[in-house]
């Protein structure tokens, strides 16, 4: 059983900062890329940031040059740094990550935090 536990949402005006932490566990043999996706109410689930293995990261154009992902691959952990951000940043922020407990791969979703960006 494979589980991801993110952790590090909240309240925080515009122009705030926040980091968010996910963590996977289980019987993990490897973990291949791992991201941030993000749901605002009404609107479809959207890619934040993924980064491979390798160190490799990918934005999407509304977060680039504010958000910073990253990763410690010893323990299987994703962070999103998120600066400068904005009402429209607002959304629940999920965790996922594509990784192997046998022969193939399979994407694994963690459960949302709250990010909520207000005055």
């Amino acid at each position: 059983q494979v589980q991801l536990v993110e952790s590090g949402g909240g309240l925080v005006q515009p122009g705030g900062s926040l980091r968010l932490s996910c963590a996977a566990s289980g019987r993990i043999i490897s973990v291949h890329t791992m991201g941030w996706y993000r749901q605002a109410p009404e609107k479809q689930r959207e890619l934040v940031a993924d980064i491979t293995s390798g160190g490799t990261a990918n934005y999407a154009g509304s977060v680039k040059g504010r958000f910073t992902i990253s990763r410690a691959n010893a323990n299987n952990t994703v962070y999103l740094q998120m600066n400068s951000l904005k009402p429209e940043d607002t959304a629940v922020y999920y965790c996922n990550a594509n990784l192997r407990t046998g022969w193939l791969p399979s994407t694994y979703w963690g459960q949302g935090t709250q990010v909520t960006v207000s005055s």
